[in-house]
């Protein structure tokens, strides 16, 4: 495998209820963004109130053919440097010990775990990412960035632990933070 496959709108759609295909300025801002070319991109799975991208969906073999399991990869940086901050500050730990005492909370991850593979397996069911997702699901919070990812991409109620990570950073949808001055040189 030498090249990533085009994927359609409509399965775009599916994967994601925010997802949109890629447009010609995309790739030169995800550029910019990680510091790298995007491998595998297949479509953006959220954008920044503007219009950058803000989460890319990744095909889940990279074009070499390695499988790669992350299927929603967090690329705005000022959302990326606010989970790193809450990932940094311990705030994983709260997470964990509420999937450990909340059965409903457990069970929501559990089901939102099912769902991204499902998710992923629309591009390619890879025998190597069988019972593989992102984040640590099912079982604990491990990465904040790809859950906050994840849930930007299909929305509220489908990753409540994504949906608590961005509600904790104070995340909207609705603002710009491309050229956000607050976030520039933050740690």
């Amino acid at each position: 495998m030498n090249e990533t496959p085009q994927v359609t709108p409509e399965i775009l759609r599916q994967i994601a209820a925010n997802a949109s295909p890629i447009r010609d300025t995309d790739v030169e801002v995800l550029t910019e963004q990680l510091g790298r070319h995007p491998r595998g991109l297949v479509g953006i799975g959220a954008r920044c109130a503007c219009g950058n991208p803000a989460v890319t969906i990744t095909y889940p073999r990279l074009p070499d053919g390695t499988p790669f399991p992350t299927l929603f990869y967090l690329s705005l940086p000022a959302l990326v440097k606010r989970i790193s901050r809450a990932e940094s500050s311990g705030q994983m730990e709260a997470f964990n010990e509420r999937l450990a005492n909340d059965p409903d909370y457990r069970a929501a991850h559990e089901r939102a775990h099912v769902s991204y593979i499902e998710r992923r397996n629309l591009l390619e069911d890879v025998e190597h990412l069988a019972d593989r997702s992102a984040g640590g699901m099912p079982d604990r919070v491990k990465c904040l960035h790809a859950l906050a990812g994840y849930a930007l991409a299909v929305g509220p109620g489908v990753c409540p632990a994504g949906d608590d990570a961005l509600a904790l950073v104070g995340w909207d949808t609705a603002v710009c933070h491309c050229q956000d001055p607050a976030e520039e040189g933050a740690e």
